[in-house]
């Protein structure tokens, strides 16, 4: 049974429809505003596929400092700063320096979320009939080096604080796991439990069930401002047409509650609504390699894959899909697709999996919404009626069905006490 509370969600990738449905499905009257004349159709649009608590370690550690600075400047390499100078690009890197030190306390949670927003998702899918292109293959972690894999084991004893089961094999066993993969291996770390799937599918199915159950879903509306005024919360938008065109006048809503999950855009709503919220977008590039006949789907992984040397994970989606993503770049809110950035994955490809053609490719470019402490934004806001689910960075697919079901027990918990 529906109460009266009305509920804003702003934002409907992952975790705005996710956040829309558990709401709903606890009683609150849902509306959710999402500038694209779609859902999921920014970062949840093509991202690498894993849902993987395998890959849950924080990136606040002095090697991955080391790392950062040695290949700041290499067009190529896995991290890629723009040094233009800017306050909030700095001030973000200073807070992520300054969260080193609970890096296990913030690997454990993330951990511990990841194995719960597993269940969520699946329990999600089973009720509204959803398919999106689901592989239980595991996730396999490789190593070229010695040394490579004797950091993976510690990264492993860490992640098993948190719950997680993933097990050390050999090359032999590599081979067996995923016999299409090429070049050399010193072992690796295999992790059954982790599972891959298409996250825009997924989620525009959920967006779906959501409406047929009663969420009101206005896309291709802009969200220009939000303002607090005696408890209640005011939602100023105006609708765009698929031209980019704007219907005359700005529309003015009056909610009990609001839900920000707008990823990048998140930091602007945040700042209107008196709280500071450090998100930076950083972008991360996705290749999709169109498997056009018997011969390529052969030659391309089933499994599930994470170089974490060249930071690439892959995923294989249905018969005729395989997708390759990965890089991390700190260059503001630019989506350009740059080919210095595309050239390495598909060399990757071709060096890993040389019978597997990659002629027919569509690239593409997202901004993950990263706070410093790579931990999301989970909770409350200053003002009454504010929340917050957003700033997953990099595991949003990941995390989502766990921090979806947290916020909105929270909301409908301070509407119910009130």
């Amino acid at each position: 049974m529906k109460d009266n509370t009305k509920v804003a969600v702003i934002g409907a990738g992952i975790t705005g429809v996710t956040t829309a449905y558990q709401l709903y499905s606890k009683g609150a009257d849902v509306t959710v505003f999402e500038a694209n004349p779609y859902p999921a159709m920014e970062t949840s649009y093509a991202n690498g596929g894993q849902l993987s608590a395998s890959n849950a370690e924080v990136w606040n550690s002095v090697p991955t400092m080391i790392k950062g600075m040695q290949w700041m400047f290499s067009a190529g390499a896995p991290l890629l700063m723009n040094p233009k100078p800017s306050w909030h690009k700095y001030s973000w890197i200073a807070e992520f320096i300054g969260a080193i030190p609970h890096y296990e306390r913030n690997t454990v949670q993330t951990v511990k979320w990841a194995l719960d927003a597993r269940q969520q998702l699946l329990e999600m899918a089973q009720a509204e009939n959803i398919s999106f292109d689901r592989e239980t293959t595991g996730i396999l972690h490789f190593y070229e080096t010695k040394k490579q894999f004797e950091v993976a084991q510690k990264v492993t004893e860490l992640l098993g604080k948190g719950g997680l089961e993933r097990r050390a094999v050999t090359p032999e066993e590599i081979k067996t796991i995923e016999p299409t993969l090429k070049g050399k291996i010193h072992g690796g770390f295999y992790t059954e439990s982790d599972f891959t799937g298409d996250i825009h599918k997924y989620t525009s199915a959920l967006a779906n069930a959501c409406v047929k159950r009663g969420v009101e879903m206005r896309l291709s509306t802009v969200v220009e401002k939000l303002r607090t005024d005696q408890g209640r919360i005011e939602v100023f938008s105006r609708i765009e047409d698929e031209c980019g065109s704007s219907s005359p006048g700005q529309h003015k809503e009056v909610f009990d509650q609001v839900v920000i999950c707008a990823g990048v855009h998140s930091r602007k709503f945040a700042a209107m609504l008196g709280d500071r919220l450090n998100i930076y977008p950083v972008k991360g590039y996705s290749i999709t390699v169109n498997l056009e006949d018997e011969a390529n789907q052969v030659a391309a992984p089933m499994t599930s894959l994470l170089d974490d040397d060249a930071k690439l994970v892959t995923s294989r989606l249905g018969k005729r899909r395989f997708r390759v993503a990965g890089t991390a770049e700190f260059n503001g809110f630019s989506k350009d697709i740059v080919w210095a950035r595309i050239d390495p994955m598909l060399r990757w490809c071709h060096r890993h999996f040389p019978d597997m053609s990659t002629e027919n490719f569509v690239s593409w470019a997202g901004l993950r919404p990263m706070m410093p402490n790579m931990l999301p934004r989970v909770g409350k806001g200053r003002r009454p009626g504010v929340f917050y689910n957003t700033g997953h960075g990099h595991l949003g697919w990941t995390l989502s069905g766990a921090t979806s079901d947290i916020i909105s027990e929270i909301v409908v918990n301070e509407k119910r006490a009130a």
